[in-house]
């Protein structure tokens, strides 16, 4: 085999090279931080500081399929802070949840329950069943609020009878659309669970907000849980990543099943360090972030918008109809403001990186467009009858009729 010239080598490293940096990149990532601060659609939109960046790129180097100091101390904290034995970090709340189920399982046939609204059950792709071969019963809660376990008893599957899915994990999420599972009730779930040799798993990605509101300590929050799940790229503020906890032995086999998943992953030393510093300098800031919220639905209800879900910490839903408004005209006219905001539906989501003056300007278009429609001749009897169904969904998209 002949060799390379210089000459060929050249020209193969530039067709190889590759510049992800457009000419305005500085200036283009200023603008980008000015237009989250204006984005109530989610908050993992938050990006990292050039503080959270300084003190990452401190962080160790290491492979961690192999060994990687800084997310090996990252999960040993949070195991610590939460009451577990150990931490297993991953890539996304999906896959967390999903190895969690995965590793807690161990022959079909099985069921998990959840609330009807939960992550696991309605946004995870049925990974439950795919990964898992888990049969969901999913239940609507009768309080409209959280559930309790008046609502799970009747719904849970036990017996040798071949043709049912005995329930193995009971799986619940806090907060779940922003509001807190009061925790009484958790306590009393896991107890009559627990009493029954069934499983209990928490999907609390954003858990930090019910200990920010409640004052409970995150090792209170988790006790009555196996396993819990916690997201450090939502309300945190990190770029990306979940830690899962739980006993040692099932740490040990959730890694294995993490690998088995695709998910395990080199250099991440620079994340367990951005997690770290979303720790330590972004979970004082929760509570501003609901203060946020809560100054967001009292503006909507002093303008006589509907409540579909409160603001108990960082998120609310919103129904403008009561003033004559649809999803897409708020959308579309807040995206034609000079300082655009950006939405995409009922969820209004706040971040330690929003700002209050977008707050401010929100309730001002709708102050406009409630106006406006008033001297179209709309009024409040004009507005459409509540449908009742069994299942509220309160998350609406913003749809222009076509």
């Amino acid at each position: 085999m002949s060799s390379l010239t210089d000459v060929r080598f050249t020209e193969l490293a530039q067709e190889i090279a590759c510049d992800v940096h457009s000419e305005t990149q500085d200036d283009d990532n200023i603008l980008k931080v000015q237009e989250i601060s204006r984005t109530f659609v989610s908050d993992t939109i938050t990006v990292p500081t050039k503080e959270m960046n300084a003190y990452a790129l401190r962080a160790s180097l290491g492979d961690d399929v192999y060994f990687e100091p800084s997310t090996a101390f990252l999960e040993t904290h949070v195991a610590k802070i939460t009451g577990k034995e150990a931490g297993l970090f991953l890539p996304t709340g999906t896959m967390s949840n999903q190895v969690a189920i995965r590793t807690h399982l161990q022959q079909p046939p099985y069921s998990v329950i959840t609330d009807a609204r939960a992550h696991i059950y309605r946004m995870e792709a049925g990974g439950a069943a795919f990964h898992s071969g888990a049969n969901s019963i999913p239940i609507i809660p009768a309080n409209e609020h959280h559930l309790t376990w008046e609502d799970i008893e009747p719904r849970i599957v036990s017996g040798t009878d071949v043709h049912v899915a005995p329930t193995r994990i009971i799986a619940l999420e806090n907060t779940l659309n922003g509001t807190i599972i009061p925790q009484d009730d958790v306590i009393e779930i896991s107890k009559n669970a627990r009493s029954r040799g069934i499983i209990m798993h928490l999907d609390g990605a954003r858990i930090w907000h019910v200990a920010a509101e409640t004052g409970l300590s995150m090792k209170e929050l988790c006790d009555p849980f196996e396993s819990v799940s916690l997201c450090l790229s939502k309300g945190l503020g990190a770029p990306i990543g979940t830690i899962l906890v739980g006993s040692k032995p099932f740490i040990i086999k959730a890694r294995w099943f993490r690998k088995l998943f695709g998910g395990g992953m080199r250099q991440t030393g620079y994340m367990a360090g951005c997690a770290a510093y979303a720790l330590t300098y972004n979970f004082p800031m929760l509570p501003r972030v609901h203060a946020l919220a809560k100054r967001m639905q009292q503006g909507l209800e002093e303008l006589g918008v509907g409540i579909l879900s409160p603001a108990e910490t960082c998120m609310l839903f919103y129904d403008p109809s009561p003033i004559g408004i649809e999803y897409w005209e708020v959308v579309e006219r807040a995206a034609q403001l000079p300082d655009p905001i950006k939405l995409n539906g009922s969820r209004l989501l706040m971040h330690v990186q929003t700002s209050p003056q977008a707050i401010e300007d929100f309730l001002e278009l709708l102050r406009v467009l409630k106006e406006e429609k008033a001297a179209a001749g709309w009024r409040p009897e004009n507005a459409p009858p509540k449908k009742k169904t069994l299942f509220r969904d309160v998350y609406v998209k913003a749809v222009r009729p076509t």
